[in-house]
């Protein structure tokens, strides 16, 4: 059979033509995942290489030509996997064409899908694994198998208190529910090339404890991890929702000119470069292009972050799914709907989160060692002393089944989870939001924290920070202003009228308003003429000292309004969105943790200078997405470990991107999504209180695993010296538990 069309890409080392080909996997939801499917995948003859994005639900595979798709498709079934081939991926180079290539004629071949396998998803969770993205996660295999072992633990836990004499059969039974299943899977990726998966971590600490009698710890812990798993997909899913979410920013449809016809409604998806769509007042915009004809202030927030719409006129580019707010615009297409700035911010997203290798779990890659190592030891224990000096054999399979019981990672497997699990709450109950283990490790290494600006750094709203009254006094000027925004919903409008309720000043009545697209507002108020202009609008009006004036807060980044009364200037009126109260000091708290923070924004280069000189830090303005994302590679590549602090859409490249991505409290689903980390509270010094709360937690990790590894290493030693017998043992790794669990509880008590 014949795999996906994809794209031909010559290999100089075999001299063979490579193909580049997508598959979304359904149920692949953790680093270990990803391990064990690229661990299979190699190993098929063909693939040379293979990319797995855990975020994004993807596997693309660097193949020869004639390979067929079911080669990667049945290995990942057997793991217990669901694949189906998706569109191809356009790979760069001096070989390949540029953005074009992603036209109508790189479209998969729909006869190349007509042999998909239709039971692919009939086998997709046989071993467990769920898509939480796919159906509510308490419907999935993986919640009702966590629920179905816990409920078996409970009864066992129950009967053996009721039945004293049941409790021989009873945890066994319980230990079964659970364990039935993640061995079937642990079989599964040893036979695919990962035989010390965490999975047999798992198996051989279960059926360890079942020999020597420490049933119900084995059965309590496999529970636990199974609640785990369950919460790493549910992640998973959410992650992939998000990712999704972004194409909802463009419409449905557009309004299409056709033949000197009146505008008729078209799928936006089918728009062709060259068309000519209309955009009305309050309209998103369906496709990238360029303005024909029309005046209008265009809201760019979800692609550039700019905190004021946009004046556009004939010849100014506008992107798709930005906001066309007070003037009807005539568009010409640019753009395919594939290509995007949408579709782009989609493509980045999960190009980055691919290229961000996932982190393995620290116990998953200590089990590459201790599993075999320790079941060696065991062995080596049970025969070498009575076939080599003739020892009692009982006493040393006695013995071996106490280095057995020492050797099961019950402390390991719950020393990390528990500082993290405590680590983790301390941080909700703050409002400090991570997703997983994996991000506070790296949040205690980040050497530069990127931040956006408007949210971020700033409130997100204008507010007025200057009245220069020229006739009258201030509250005339702002009462005057705010009669003419009244029924408006403009940012600077709200700015207007907010200044004006915080002084106690009812606005009079105005009549006759009318917008001016790209200009401001003309209105009359008790028989004057009133108008309220951007500055440019109203110069042949100001005089030179006025105008200066008006320059000047336009230098520190501050948007001029200019009331005109009867074509004479009244006065001006300055906004800014100004730095959230505690920016500073949350810059501050960085420095001294030896962090350094810069702004990278898409708000103009006045503004941004303006408000990172208050701050005390470097700007980068005028910024689209690919721009920050560039940026945050820029520092990785110079060595640097970069968190992006973002709240927009536009930031999720570049939250995907860095090593962690957190997210402003107000911030978008998607950039909540995409991020690793969120601050719901919205303040900028949390941003140090979560290095805080890293740093702390990978400290008591490491005194956990010290702990741990410590003891077991010493009733080892004591075991096979004949020291220690059995129940030394199991005190030992019981009392190993307890000490780890009870040093991550005191992660609960910290403030970061």
């Amino acid at each position: 059979m014949h795999g996906p069309i994809s794209d031909s890409i010559p290999d100089p080392l075999a001299g063979t033509a490579l193909r580049t080909s997508r598959y979304r996997v359904s149920g692949m939801d953790c680093g270990s995942c990803a391990a064990k499917i690229e661990t299979a995948l190699r190993r098929v003859p063909g693939i040379h290489e293979v990319r797995v994005s855990v975020p994004a639900g993807m596997v693309t595979v660097s193949h020869e030509s004639m390979l067929g798709a079911d080669a990667v498709v049945r290995p990942l079934t057997i793991l217990g996997y669901g694949a189906t081939p998706a569109d191809p991926v356009v790979e760069a180079g001096p070989s390949n064409c540029g953005g074009g290539c992603c036209g109508a004629e790189a479209q998969p071949d729909s006869h190349a899908h007509s042999h998909d396998h239709s039971h692919d998803h009939s086998h997709s969770h046989s071993h467990g694994h769920d898509d939480a993205s796919e159906a509510p996660w308490w419907r999935g295999r993986k919640a009702r198998l966590t629920l179905v072992a816990g409920a078996a633990l409970a009864a066992a836990t129950a009967l053996g208190l009721l039945v004293p004499a049941a409790e021989p059969w009873a945890f066994p039974l319980a230990l079964l529910v659970g364990l039935v299943p993640v061995a079937r899977r642990a079989l599964a990726a040893a036979r695919a090339g990962t035989p010390f998966s965490i999975e047999m971590l798992m198996t051989v600490a279960a059926i360890g404890a079942l020999l020597i009698g420490a049933v119900e710890e084995a059965a309590t812990v496999l529970v636990l991890f199974l609640v785990g798993e369950l919460l790493e997909g549910v992640a998973a899913g959410r992650a992939r929702a998000g990712i999704r979410g972004l194409t909802a920013l463009v419409p449905d449809t557009a309004l299409l000119e056709q033949d000197g016809g009146a505008p008729h409604s078209v799928p936006a998806a089918g728009l062709v470069v060259g068309s000519v769509i209309l955009v009305r007042p309050g309209d998103r915009v369906a496709a990238d292009g360029v303005v024909l004809s029309g005046r209008s202030a265009v809201d760019e927030s979800p692609v550039t972050g700019e905190s004021v719409p946009k004046p556009k006129a004939e010849g100014d580019e506008v992107f798709a799914g930005t906001i066309n707010a007070d003037g009807a615009l005539r568009v010409r297409v640019t753009a395919a709907a594939r290509d995007n700035t949408i579709a782009r911010i989609v493509r980045l997203v999960e190009e980055a989160q691919a290229s961000k290798a996932p982190t393995e779990r620290l116990i998953d890659r200590f089990a590459r060692f201790y599993t075999p190592g320790i079941v060696g030891v065991a062995a080596l224990v049970a025969v070498v002393p009575p076939l080599l000096s003739g020892g009692d054999w009982t006493e040393w399979i006695y013995r071996a089944l106490a280095v057995l019981l020492i050797g099961c990672p019950c402390a390991l497997v719950i020393s990390t989870p528990a500082a993290i699990a405590a680590g983790l709450s301390n941080g909700a109950r703050r409002g400090l939001l991570l997703k997983g283990g994996a991000v506070l490790e790296a949040l205690g290494g980040i050497t530069t924290v990127a931040f956006d600006k408007t949210g971020t750094l700033t409130e997100g709203k204008p507010r007025v920070t200057d009245l220069i009254p020229l006739l009258g006094s201030e509250a005339e000027l702002l009462a005057d202003a705010a009669a003419l925004e009244a029924g408006s919903s403009h940012p600077l409008a709200r700015a207007i009228l907010a200044a004006a309720a915080e002084r106690g000043i009812a606005p009079p009545v105005a009549g006759e308003v009318t917008a001016l697209p790209g200009a401001g507002l003309t209105g009359k108020v008790a028989g004057r003429l009133l108008a309220l202009l951007s500055p440019q609008a109203a110069a042949s009006s100001l005089s030179a000292a006025q105008a200066d004036r008006a320059a000047a807060f336009a230098e520190a980044g501050k948007t001029v309004s200019v009331l005109l009364v009867d074509g004479i200037p009244a006065g001006l009126i300055a906004m800014r969105d100004e730095p959230r109260p505690d920016a500073r000091s949350g810059i501050e708290a960085l420095e001294r943790a030896g962090i350094r923070s810069l702004m990278v924004t898409g708000d103009n280069a006045r503004t941004a200078g303006a408000v990172a000189g208050m701050l005390g830090m470097a700007a980068h303005a005028e910024l689209l997405p690919d721009d920050k994302l560039r940026i945050v590679r820029d520092l990785q590549a110079r060595g640097q470990r970069v968190a992006k602090v973002g709240d927009g859409i536009n930031d999720a490249p570049a939250l995907a991107a860095a090593d962690v991505g957190i997210a402003m409290g107000g911030g978008t689903d998607v950039a909540l999504e995409t991020a690793d980390a969120a601050i719901l509270h919205g303040r900028v010094g949390d941003v140090a209180a979560l290095v805080a709360l890293s740093r702390r937690t990978m400290a008591n990790i490491r005194q956990n695993i010290a702990l741990a590894l410590g003891l077991k290493a010493v009733f080892l030693l004591t075991t096979v010296l004949g020291v220690t017998g059995l129940w030394p043992a199991i005190l030992a790794d019981t009392g190993a538990t307890v000490l780890v669990t009870a040093n991550a509880l005191r992660l609960l008590s910290v403030r970061p």
